[in-house]
This record gives structure tokens, C-alpha cells and sequence, in this order.
């Protein structure tokens, strides 16, 4: 991971609604910490910060690391919350992070190739299905983001789940068998175009109709 995060928080005392409603005003985020064997902590950060660092995608597949109280803790988020009608986050959770234990994150999918694949040279398009994935790993080997090679595909092909290369110590938690193997991303017609050759070859079929009429 090439990326680092840090983030400045300060510890909280006071909870609830009211707390948290009065941190908000002030242009600050109420968060909680927990696990690893630890008791939660109740945190702070300004809102700003927060913000600056949800610009890069990849502060939420990155191991962050938080300091507070004299002391810095690494950790991955889990939950954020953001208001639904203003630009605005209501609250984080982190979870911290333990070196031995496997975490569960979502990790961005990244298309590489789109533009020279068959599909999209023959007038195609690629449709994302899916834009993340979820995964299972190790700390250390905790990916930016996850590739998806799509320099074969041609008109009406699709990558699945299963085709999806995975670094070393990574495993997928999405289901895959016989039965379910969800694509990823396919190579399809633009809708406009699909509407132009129909109409088109309904045209053909009139004047076809028209021609053996007259005869």
C-alpha cells in the first residue's frame, strides 16, 4: 500500500445525542474505536480533516493510523455515516487492528485496458457491475485496490468472480460455485446504438414488404 493516512482525534467524555449533536455544531465528528481486545474509545476529529482524507478512495481499504492521548492507534473504518441531505458526516467507527488476525474490508476494483479491448473498439461500452470487493487478508497484506485486466473482452463478454486474480494471502468472501458467479464487468452495445440498428433493419423489412407488394 502506497498511501498513508493519519489522523490528529482527541479523546471524548461525553456522550449521547445531545454530545454529539454539540460536537457537529462545531465542526467536529463523533467516533468510536474498538476491538483487538481493548475497551472502545469514544473520539473526536474535525470534520474537515475527515473529509480531506475521504477524497482518496483509498482511505477506506488503508490501514489508518489515529493519534490521540499521547499515543497512536492503527486501525481500518468500518462504518461511516454521512447526513442524507447535507454534505456532512454524522459519525465513524474504527476498528483497530491486530497484526495476527485477518480483517474484513472492501477493496476498490480498478479496470485497466478498457479502452483497448475488442468489445469497446467494435462500438461496445463497459457496464461495472460491481465496483468493490469484499475480502479477507491478513494486515500486511491488505491490497490498495484490486485490478481487473480487460484487454480480451469483445462485444457481449463479461469478466465473473471467479476470474478475478487475487495477490497472494488475499481470499474473496463473495460466493462463487456453479450457481453463482457474478460478473464483474461487461462489454455491451450503448442503448442509442442497439435502438439506431433496429430501427434500421425494421426500415429494411418495410421496403422488403413494399417490394414484394409491388411484384
Amino acid at each position: 500500500m502506497s498511501a498513508t493516512f493519519t489522523l490528529a482525534a482527541e479523546l471524548r467524555t461525553d456522550t449521547g445525542k445531545g454530545a454529539s449533536r454539540r460536537l457537529r455544531h462545531a465542526n467536529r465528528i463523533p467516533a468510536i474505536i474498538y476491538g483487538a481486545g481493548k475497551e472502545p474509545a469514544m473520539i473526536t476529529f474535525r470534520h474537515d480533516d475527515v473529509v480531506h482524507a475521504c477524497a482518496d478512495e483509498a482511505f477506506f481499504s488503508h490501514i489508518l493510523t489515529l493519534e490521540f492521548d499521547g499515543k497512536s492507534e492503527q486501525v481500518i473504518i468500518k462504518d461511516m455515516q454521512r447526513h442524507p441531505a447535507k454534505l456532512q458526516i454524522m459519525h465513524a467507527d474504527f476498528q483497530r487492528i491486530d497484526a495476527a488476525q485477518k480483517l474484513h474490508v472492501n477493496v476498490p476494483l480498478h479496470f485497466i485496458n478498457e479502452e483497448d479491448c475488442p468489445g469497446v473498439k467494435g462500438g461496445g461500452i463497459i457496464s461495472h457491475v460491481i465496483t468493490e470487493l469484499e475480502i479477507a487478508c491478513l494486515p500486511k497484506d491488505l491490497p490498495e485496490y484490486i485490478e481487473i485486466d480487460m484487454a480480451n473482452l469483445d462485444l457481449n463478454e463479461s469478466v465473473h468472480l471467479s476470474e478475478i486474480q487475487l495477490p497472494e494471502g488475499v481470499n474473496s468472501l463473495a460466493a462463487v460455485d456453479e450457481e453463482h458467479d457474478q460478473p464483474v464487468a461487461t462489454v455491451v452495445l450503448p442503448r442509442g446504438e442497439t435502438a439506431d440498428e433496429e430501427t434500421v433493419e425494421d426500415a429494411a423489412e418495410g421496403d422488403s414488404e413494399a417490394e414484394s407488394s409491388e411484384d
